[in-house]
């Protein structure tokens, strides 16, 4: 194995998840940082809300760029370049001081960083170093490091705006991103694609492969749902608890909960797509997710309605990731996984951009959420339904091959 020997399944599924666990454990701040940013400003809550928003777009339209990059040269450049535009770009919010910086420093910069260090790049190199039956497995284990992140980092990051502002809190975010760097030595090289799966085929002829198949399809308009529902709530919630007359301390611990019990469900629902329908899981997720959000909505808001809430989330909060990602590598392989994840990833972050934007646009003009909540709903059940016809066995390429 030369050089590359200590690269085990094993180190990679460590390094990944540590990756994740920082890169995305910092972005699930953001909503921490909404009123305070926005009060010390002057500005509306429709002004940082935009650019979140924003942001969630350019990490979407970058995501397949930065995945066809990682299929074809390896993905460690891409994570240590990501990893430095994520840096430089939560220093360059901390002295945002106009609309115009904002949505440049967190929309543009952030975003390209997180799409480089995020899901599609990281997963697909998990996803290739194993066999297919250990898959979901690794994939929800993997999964389960960025929630693991918003555990540590939430909590962390609340402390720090309490003791020393917004602005300390996002240096000092910038400062603990850099550790990335050395972890993406175990995601570098090249990727080479199992001999199943034959060498081939060229990107171009991957992607009019997904997109013939309906199956691809509607896996993806149905991740648009996922981006809506969790990032409406990730960045809003704290605000929705604030009106509702809760502790700003306790809107990081309902954050922090949803990331503790997503550890746990995002290793349950990878672990069952080994056994069962990842089709029918999915489903059955959008469903429990939605009727999860009705219930919160319709009793009244306390500290403990608040956290048995989160935890429910948390349960089905990533669970569409694991899932989702292993449905592209059970039905396309994984030769450009990265590539085609990208694209259904890009539909999340449209549902993202959708659920951030409209949260702050509905709140802006009504001085409530309740419009927004209830979107949330209906999408998740239109999701489930989306997902029950898909053809979740391999293309005919790869079942020709085995």
């Amino acid at each position: 194995m030369g050089s590359r020997g200590w690269r085990t399944p094993t180190v990679i599924l460590v390094c990944a998840t540590l990756i994740l666990m920082v890169t995305f454990g910092a972005r699930q701040t953001y909503g921490l940082f909404l009123a305070p940013i926005s009060t010390a400003n002057g500005w509306s809550i429709g002004v940082f809300s935009l650019a979140m928003a924003l942001q969630t777009l350019v990490w979407g339209f970058s995501q397949p760029i930065w995945g066809n990059i990682a299929d074809r040269f390896g993905a460690g450049r891409v994570v240590g370049a990501g990893v430095l535009l994520y840096a430089t770009g939560l220093w360059f919010m901390s002295v945002s001081s106009t609309p115009t910086e904002i949505m440049l420093s967190t929309g543009l910069l952030t975003g390209i960083g997180m799409s480089a260090t995020g899901f599609p790049i990281i997963l697909a190199v998990v996803g290739r170093s194993v066999a297919a039956e250990r898959r979901g497995l690794f994939l929800g284990l993997a999964s389960a490091g960025g929630s693991s992140g918003q555990v540590i980092v939430v909590p962390f990051v609340q402390q720090f705006i309490a003791d020393g502002g917004y602005a300390t809190a996002l240096v000092t975010l910038a400062v603990i991103m850099l550790i990335v760097v050395p972890l993406a030595a175990a995601v570098a090289g090249r990727p080479r694609p199992a001999a199943s799966q034959g060498a081939g085929q060229s990107t171009s002829e991957a992607i009019r492969e997904a997109r013939a198949h309906k199956g691809y399809m509607l896996l993806t308009t149905g991740f648009f749902v996922c981006g809506f529902q969790t990032m409406f709530i990730g960045a809003h919630l704290p605000n929705v608890l604030k009106d509702g007359g809760i502790d700003a301390g306790v809107a990081a611990t309902a954050l922090a909960t949803i990331g503790a019990f997503n550890i746990v469900g995002c290793f349950i629902w990878g672990a069952l797509g080994d056994r069962y329908s990842r089709k029918h899981l999915l489903a059955a997720l959008y469903m429990a997710r939605s009727a999860g959000i009705a219930v919160f909505i319709s009793v009244p808001m306390t500290e403990t309605s608040a956290l048995v809430f989160a935890a429910f989330m948390g349960l089905t909060w990533l669970g569409t990731v694991p899932l989702t990602s292993g449905l592209v590598a059970q039905i396309f392989g994984t030769q450009y996984m990265a590539t085609l994840y990208g694209f259904v990833l890009l539909s999340h972050q449209l549902g993202s951009f959708m659920g951030i934007w409209l949260g702050g646009a509905v709140y802006d003009l009504t001085g409530a959420y309740d419009a927004v909540w209830w979107a949330a709903i209906g999408l998740g059940f239109v999701a489930a339904l989306l997902h029950w016809p898909i053809d979740e066995r391999p293309v005919a390429r790869l079942a020709n091959q085995g």
